[in-house]
């Protein structure tokens, strides 16, 4: 999946997104209510497809009594994220050298080319302690009406044809909220932990080479406090 800096493969959305071709991860998207353009802002519908827009003033109105409640407050308090790479997080050092970069502008690329974001960032991670256990960040910030269906979404991502992201699994997602999973995909000679999440503002997807599922889980959670912030 991943190039040189994890050992991995290149896959068929990486070799789509060298081609500047968009990945078609959600053929069947909902409109969004309430989005002023009718489009979804969350994983796009490629090749053609148009997400449908709103009829009528009515349907409107029953979608927007529907996030009355609890709904519309997680999306009042959750909106108004942003993101950033500084340059130590949960107590990795962000990597900086060529090979580092060129790996995060890849899969910027590739996951970018697959998810509608306002703003996104890449960024390599290395352990002080283990060269070969350094992680790749990709995330972005956006209004999500639905968080937990675009993490699935941007999870299949990572996957390809030869081997997708399996044993996906709800896991804490912290102080922050919505929703986190972590389940593994395979390269040349192990199974590497993906884990990401998902709230109304935000979304994020990350590679551990060289650790556990439930330490990458764990790892994340402490790597989201440092990138993450709210309004």
């Amino acid at each position: 999946m991943v190039d040189d800096i994890f050992g991995g493969r290149r896959s068929a959305h990486q070799e789509a997104a060298d081609r500047q071709e968009p990945v078609d991860v959600t053929p069947d998207a909902r409109p969004a209510p309430g989005d002023g353009d009718g489009r979804s802002r969350g994983v796009r519908a490629w090749r053609g497809r148009r997400v449908a827009v709103i009829g009528s003033l009515a349907a409107i109105g029953v979608l927007g009594a529907g996030l009355v409640g609890s709904t519309g407050l997680r999306i009042v308090a959750q909106k108004d994220a942003s993101l950033s790479a500084p340059d130590e997080a949960a107590g990795l050092v962000r990597d900086d050298g060529e090979q580092a970069r060129s790996t995060a502008d890849y899969l910027h690329s590739a996951f970018a080319a697959g998810i509608d974001l306002d703003h996104s960032t890449a960024a390599v991670y290395r352990d002080p302690s283990a060269a070969d256990r350094s992680v790749l960040v990709f995330g972005g910030t956006a209004l999500l009406w639905s968080p937990e269906h675009d993490l699935d979404a941007l999870l299949t991502i990572v996957g390809d044809e030869e081997g997708s992201v399996t044993g996906v699994h709800q896991v804490p997602a912290g102080t922050y909220g919505g929703v986190m999973k972590c389940g593994s995909t395979p390269t040349d000679d192990q199974e590497m932990p993906v884990c990401g999440w998902a709230d109304h503002g935000s979304i994020a997807v990350a590679l551990f080479p060289g650790r556990t599922v439930d330490e990458s889980a764990a790892l994340l959670a402490d790597l989201r406090m440092d990138l993450q912030q709210r309004d």
